[in-house]
């Protein structure tokens, strides 16, 4: 059934992006500038997981490289590599000067200075979940070097903004601001159908089935082809030519799960004390989960930044917060209330 696996996994960057058209026009001109050899503008893609904002940079800044070739590239997922150390070692991977940078004594400083040398040709990197930085100042070091243009992804403009600093935040103000909303079920309804016919073998699944999975995504096309991958493998294994509605319902929970357990291993070590604190509690206020956070982890952050790892989670449905700042109780999602829970 499954004659291309690639096309089946999130990161697959189609050649066509369906139905967001108005975000690739805006991001594309914020670019431009790089086809004349100037630097591009700062961008900042916000929007829910699963909005098609690492699809569209991406996307963007292949279509870029295809016309001129003074261009290089590089995407770093900050969720991934969250320590200053490890993204200016990613963006040194990306122009090839990692080659005697030594993780436990090239001093960061020295990472940081070879990209400032970097001056062969203009350089994009993508910054993909840029909240999830330990130390946002190294935004602003980037921001200062000529030949690089920063695209920024974050979920939401305020948790990635509060804790900058004045100086930071006055660079950046006048950045561009591209803003996604969740797709419709009609729209993932349409891009799953180009991944049925590119990767699926013939009538492998109908178009009702195909919005049965759509509907059930709940405006998520990461979570949308997460399902259609799992429902497909099902299939197979079950020696069937087709995926039927029931193969769809058994595929739902199974894909949920495997994209939960996905974002738990990708928690910093912070955010893990604090998840297995709310989890080990089964409630917990902030004011005691706090307590219990500073008594786990041997330098424990602020309170600011703590509430930034919580936003972080909750946005991604593993814990539900209830009450006001000051107040706010939390707990943990199981796998039951996540496969019913509706993006915020």
């Amino acid at each position: 059934m499954i004659e291309n696996a690639r096309v089946l996994q999130p990161e697959f960057i189609p050649g066509e992006i369906k139905h967001r058209d108005a975000e690739t026009s805006h991001l594309s001109d914020a670019l431009n500038p790089l086809l004349h050899g100037e630097a591009g503008e700062t961008s900042f893609l916000f929007g829910p997981s699963g909005a098609g904002k690492t699809c569209v940079a991406k996307f963007t800044v292949n279509q870029l490289q295809e016309n001129t070739v003074d261009v290089e590239s590089q995407y770093v997922n900050c969720w991934e590599n969250y320590s200053r150390f490890r993204t200016l070692y990613q963006l040194l991977d990306g122009i090839g000067k990692t080659i005697d940078i030594h993780r436990q004594s090239t001093p960061t400083d020295v990472l940081l200075e070879r990209i400032r040398d970097y001056d062969d040709s203009q350089y994009v990197v993508i910054l993909d979940e840029v909240d999830q930085l330990e130390d946002k100042s190294l935004l602003y070091d980037l921001y200062r070097i000529p030949n690089l243009t920063m695209i920024l992804i974050a979920n939401r403009e305020e948790s990635l903004f509060a804790p900058l600093d004045d100086r930071l935040h006055s660079r950046l103000s006048s950045s561009e601001r591209l803003h996604f909303g969740q797709y419709r079920v009609d729209e993932l309804t349409a891009i799953l159908a180009d991944r049925v016919q590119w990767g699926l073998a013939t009538n492998a699944v109908e178009r009702r089935q195909i919005e049965l999975i759509a509907d059930a995504a709940a405006g998520d096309a990461r979570k949308a082809i997460g399902i259609l991958r799992t429902a497909a493998k099902k299939a197979d294994r079950e020696g069937l030519t087709e995926i039927t509605a029931e193969i769809i319902d058994e595929s739902v929970p199974e894909a949920k799960s495997e994209l939960r357990q996905k974002n738990i291993e990708n928690l910093t070590s912070h955010q893990q004390s604090l998840f297995e604190i709310i989890a080990n509690a089964g409630e917990i206020n902030g004011k005691t989960l706090y307590e219990r956070y500073c008594e786990t982890v041997s330098s424990p952050k602020t309170k600011r930044t703590m509430r930034n790892y919580l936003s972080k989670m909750e946005h991604y449905n593993l814990i539900a917060a209830t009450g006001k700042t000051q107040g706010k109780t939390y707990k943990s999602v199981g796998e039951a209330a996540e496969s019913t829970a509706k993006p915020r």
